[in-house]
């Protein structure tokens, strides 16, 4: 499913975090930056035909808008956000030059705070390609 702005070995070890952290709950999986996005996964059992340029411009303008509105509160830093549908869940998790958005059925708060984290280690711990 890669088409280019990951490595292979790049996108597999999102999908690999991804699914160590979810396991069978995950649906999708997409990588992205400010000018360019790839799903890196998707279930067997999903369409293809999410309108993806859409969900990644507004997720990488909520993640502005969250770190701008709630900057310097006694809430602390933002971490990631988690979007509630009737047929899954979207937890986004971004720095300052690229991001992640995973949907999955299911999970516990303690999944996404697992899959957050393991996604926060990977965008941390790599260099841009």
């Amino acid at each position: 499913m890669p088409t280019g702005i990951l490595t292979d070995k790049a996108a597999e070890q999102i999908v690999t975090t991804c699914r160590t952290a979810i396991g069978d709950s995950l649906r999708s999986v997409t990588y992205f930056t400010r000018d360019d996005f790839e799903q890196v996964y998707l279930r067997e059992d999903l369409e293809r035909d999410a309108d993806l340029s859409t969900f990644i411009g507004h997720e990488w303008r909520g993640f502005k808008t969250a770190q701008t509105a709630y900057e310097k509160s006694e809430l602390g830093d933002y971490n990631y956000t988690i979007r509630v549908f009737d047929n899954g869940f979207l937890i986004r998790v971004t720095s300052d030059s690229e991001g992640i958005f995973v949907t999955t059925d299911g999970l516990t708060v303690k999944d996404f705070e697992e899959v957050a984290t393991a996604i926060n280690t990977f965008l941390s711990g790599r260099e841009i390609e």
